[in-house]
């Protein structure tokens, strides 16, 4: 009589993702949850990617976001992963969304709560402007209804499986919906169509910059950032690198092996399909799959080695930044958590049409996050003269062609900065020499990234569907998830291409039968 003898278990599938900012570490938590073997690789000496800290002696500043919108995002991928979002960050929402000002007398909050948004355009601009302002409310949140499950939440769409995707999902009054969305129009276009005030049309122009993008170039689609701003935003208590430790600890948690200081130099293919990686000190991982969760152009660019893809799309850079990180007494301007500094209405496209010739713009609009402030409408003071942590942010243009720009460039920007917050009221003493960051710094942090910091800019109607790649690569096992990908820049959309990305592998892994998934309670789909 003949023993049997049982076979060998098969291994789970292994995946290595590359760079653990938000897309890479959702992607590889979800991955892992599913019972693969999941590697999460990082380059630099700590995860977060653009939510890593700016470090200023003993002081810790957010040094790129610095709140959350779309909290739902994070509440489903925590759910997802067996956890609770609250459980691991405290989260605090803002009534007043931005303090905006234009001079000393001239100043705008804009709230949470409709109706105090309304009272306050009305004291600035008047009943009527109000009105409209009530109506473009109405029509961004259509806008945002129309495109969240068949665009941001789908794999990267072409305009006829959009309209497919809308009718399925939402029927004929969807169609309608999408056909109204403006896509021919620049922002810039459709705001002057709600907005007799030229400052409010500048005011909401702004939200362009959210994606890295001049609001004269960029689609009218992109109103659909003033809902999301004004469902809800949330500071998360010690800042936006805590969400990023939390994703770490909830990815370990599921078998996630992080990795930092460990940059990867090739992609390894071997038949025609993704076998590994090759590490910049000569070590190779093998993996049945990879996730790229870098800029998309370090792949076109051969930063990976001669068998990554090349036919990606991506379009031009989006708008980079100069960033100062300081200690400061300030005084004169009652800060919020944040706050806008406009020049004149009638100068504002002149700030981007030296962005896209290359230059710094003579007269910048100025973003300061005030970290230690709340946004509550009622939030206390701090006690006079007390020291507090500002970042300040002027759009400037990509390191596109690496040639950095100059210490008078900079020098005589920041000049100008300084005396646009003065021109506003907001006296600012250093305790200390400001932690400056320039494109060029920004470049060099994120291969490939040229110092844009937000992927393609979007311009014109065809940049949703063509100017940034899908999450499914020609290479069979190469995935991509990161701000540089569909469905777009921006924290939770990056957690979104993460996931995205997750899903994919779980579909291409099965499709190929290589090795045998591991089933999990609570499994995601891979619809």
């Amino acid at each position: 009589m003949s023993r049997t003898h049982p076979s060998p278990p098969l291994r789970p599938p292994r995946v290595v993702v590359v760079g653990a900012g938000v897309g890479g570490l959702a992607a590889a938590a979800l991955l892992a949850h599913e019972g693969l073997d999941v590697q999460l690789l990082e380059r630099a000496d700590g995860p977060g990617g653009k939510m890593q800290p700016v470090e200023l002696g003993p002081l810790r500043l957010d040094g790129g976001p610095t709140v959350l919108t779309m909290r739902w995002v994070f509440d489903a991928l925590f759910e997802r992963l067996g956890e609770s979002l609250d459980r691991h960050v405290h989260l605090q929402r803002c009534d007043v969304l931005a303090r905006h000002a234009w001079n000393a007398d001239e100043r705008l909050d804009l709230h949470a709560d409709l109706a105090q948004s309304l009272a306050a355009i009305a004291a600035f601009s008047g009943p009527a402007e109000a009105a409209r302002y009530e109506a473009f409310c109405t029509r961004s949140a259509q806008v945002y209804a129309t495109l969240d499950r068949p665009f941001m939440r789908s794999a990267r769409p072409t305009p006829l499986s959009l309209t497919w995707r809308v009718l399925r999902q939402q029927g004929l009054p969807g169609l309608r919906q999408l056909l109204r969305i403006s896509p021919f129009s620049t922002l810039w276009q459709v705001l002057g169509s709600y907005f007799h005030d030229p400052r409010l049309r500048q005011l909401f122009g702004r939200y362009a910059t959210y994606c890295g993008s001049s609001p004269f170039e960029a689609p009218a689609t992109l109103m659909l950032v003033a809902h999301v701003e004004r469902e809800a935003v949330w500071q998360i208590e010690g800042g936006m690198a805590r969400l990023a430790q939390a994703l770490v600890r909830c990815g370990q948690q599921q078998g996630v092996r992080l990795r930092c200081n460990a940059e990867v130099k090739r992609l390894l293919v071997q038949d025609g399909r993704i076998s590994g990686v090759a590490l910049a000190d000569g070590e190779t991982l093998a993996a049945d799959a990879v996730v790229f969760n870098g800029d998309a152009r370090a792949l076109t660019t051969g930063l990976l080695g001669p068998d990554a893809p090349q036919d990606l799309a991506h379009g031009q850079p989006s708008l980079s930044a100069l960033t100062w990180h300081a200690e400061v007494e300030a005084s004169g301007f009652e800060l919020s958590h944040h706050n806008v500094f406009f020049g004149p209405a009638q100068g504002y496209r002149a700030e981007f049409e030296a962005i896209a010739a290359g230059s710094l713009p003579a007269s910048p609009t100025v973003y300061v996050c005030a970290q230690d402030r709340s946004g509550q409408a009622r939030a206390p003071r701090p006690g006079p003269r007390r020291p507090e942590r500002l970042m300040c942010l002027v759009n400037a243009p990509a390191d596109a062609h690496g040639r950095g720009l100059t210490h008078e460039e900079i020098a005589r920007c920041e000049a100008q900065m300084w005396g646009r917050l003065r021109e506003a009221g907001l006296r600012v003493t250093l305790s200390g020499p400001p932690r400056l960051t320039r494109p060029q710094d920004f470049a060099q942090r994120f291969p490939g990234s040229q110092g844009a910091l937000y992927g393609p800019a979007s311009q014109g109607w065809r940049a949703s569907f063509q100017a940034r790649p899908a999450g499914r690569t020609s290479l069979p096992g190469l995935y991509l998830a990161g701000g540089s990908v569909h469905p777009g820049p921006g924290v939770p959309m990056a957690a979104l291409s993460g996931q995205l990305a997750a899903e994919q592998v779980l579909a291409g892994l099965a499709s190929t039968s290589r090795s045998r998934l591991v089933a999990m309670p609570g499994g995601m789909s891979t619809r």
